[in-house]
């Protein structure tokens, strides 16, 4: 290699591999303690980010690009240039020049910043989501993990009770109830699994902390293996589904990994990083996200087609319902400056219909609502009665429907043109299905640019 011209702090050589086959200090001292080696791919994201554009392109390319060393952050002015012919060993790469070098400690990282990322990457890579009340009693769960599905059914069989009834936490000899600050950061023991869990508990409400109840997620310490036999994975009582009970839990870990390094990358976790690629990185995380969705709308779907599948039915009051449906997505309507507006504490009506599911389809309905309606809008839970029939209604002030679009809405995978939105066309479909399974129905009210009105009918009371 040339001797540097004097301008120049050091000089590097590439490959068309982008290995870094020649380098003087102090970029050969940063090659090796970002984790690479010389001769070797390039270790320092942003110079290869660098590099292969240059190759690509066939141009000289000169920017400024940073990177973590140690506990100091590190700022170069750096020159590629592309070889534009083979040299005498035949290799074709880049020429790589640093013209300055600046060193500085690293900034103390924002601790609201650092939390908000924690949490974004423990709902990733959780097995196991829940909503609890105020009282930390549970209101709704989600699973991802296998070996917790024994517990998830046995919380569904005693709805109601604190989620710390159904696991232990060894070394924390607190009597019950524990506050929730010890639970949050603890460790768990869950029967069935074989593995150790941590704890996440997130409160909710303002100014009141954690006055509208909280987010629970359970994070694995070790991943979940696949060595167990098709008879000791749990199944849905007499659903033989295969994306619910195999392809699910298999899709699941490696997407919410996905997501996690996403999340990492996108929040500069690993150093600085330029907007453009902070961006690409959010915009990976988001579809992943909404695979994630999708995997638990096909999973829903395979359940509810089955003809084994049932509910549970018992007596319940929709009023509850609604206002526990109005609270989850209370932070998503007042994102989107939407006003809504849930039954009052003081009205109550009983329906014979399993809570659970019409929570499910609660959450579908009104979800939507505050998805398709414009910012500043209201959204409407109503309660109503038709005879013996309780009725429990979702409106709001969107775009409305045509008669046509009335026709079709509860069709599987239908969206009515819609692009880019996140939904897969199937919550409508699904929460139909599980109404009917309930002695219910789901129908729409609507008319071009007045809204809609969608209404779940149920059995009343006997």
């Amino acid at each position: 290699m040339a001797s540097p011209n004097r301008t120049y702090l050091a000089e590097a050589r590439s490959d068309a591999r982008d290995q870094l086959v020649e380098a003087q200090d102090p970029l050969a001292q940063l090659q090796h303690r970002c984790g690479g080696e010389l001769p070797g791919i390039i270790a320092i994201p942003e110079l290869l980010a660098l590099v292969r554009k240059s190759r690509s392109y066939g141009l000289r390319l000169a920017r400024m690009i940073q990177a973590v060393d140690g506990d100091d952050i590190i700022k170069a002015w750096v020159e590629v240039s592309p070889i534009a012919e083979a040299g005498d060993d035949g290799a074709e790469g880049c020429i790589i020049r640093l013209a300055n070098w600046q060193s500085a400690p690293l900034p103390p990282e924002d601790r609201s910043a650092s939390e908000d990322r924690k949490l974004a990457i423990d709902r990733a890579l959780a097995g196991f989501t829940a909503r609890l009340d105020a009282d930390q009693h549970v209101l709704s769960v989600g699973i991802t993990a296998p070996d917790l599905a024994e517990m998830a059914k046995d919380m569904a069989r005693r709805e109601g009770r604190p989620w710390t009834d159904f696991v232990s936490f060894p070394g924390l000899g607190h009597q019950q109830p524990i506050h929730w600050r010890l639970l949050d950061g603890a460790e768990c023991v869950i029967e069935g699994s074989e593995r150790r869990w941590d704890v996440t508990l997130i409160p909710l409400g303002q100014p009141e902390v954690a006055s509208a109840g909280f987010e629970l997620y359970l994070v694995a310490q070790t991943p979940y293996s696949a060595t167990r036999t098709e008879a000791e994975i749990p199944r849905e009582a007499g659903i033989g589904s295969s994306i619910g009970r195999d392809l699910s839990p298999v899709l699941r870990q490696p997407i919410a990994r996905i997501i996690a390094n996403a999340e990492t990358i996108r929040t500069r976790l690993a150093g600085p990083l330029a907007d453009e690629y902070s961006n690409y990185a959010a915009d990976i995380a988001s579809a992943g996200q909404h695979l994630l969705a999708l995997i638990d709308d096909l999973s829903d779907l395979e359940i509810v087609e089955s003809d084994q599948f049932t509910t549970a039915p018992d007596q319940i009051d929709l009023a509850d319902v609604a206002r526990r449906a109005a609270g989850i997505l209370g932070v998503r309507a007042k994102e989107r400056s939407i006003e809504l507006v849930a039954p009052p504490l003081d009205q109550s009506l009983k329906a014979t219909a399993e809570f659970r599911r019409v929570l499910q389809v609660l959450l579908n309905l009104v979800g939507n609502a505050i998805r398709y309606s414009p910012e500043g809008s209201q959204v409407r839970i109503e309660l109503g009665q038709d005879g013996v029939r309780a009725i429990v209604s979702v409106a709001d002030n969107g775009a409305g429907l045509t008669p046509e679009q009335q026709t079709v809405v509860f069709g599987k995978f239908e969206r009515l043109g819609r692009s880019g939105d996140g939904g897969s066309g199937l919550g409508l479909y699904i929460s139909r299905r599980i109404a009917r399974a309930m002695g219910g129905d789901l129908t729409v009210e609507s008319a071009p640019g007045e809204g809609a009105r969608f209404i779940l009918e149920l059995p009343g009371a006997v």
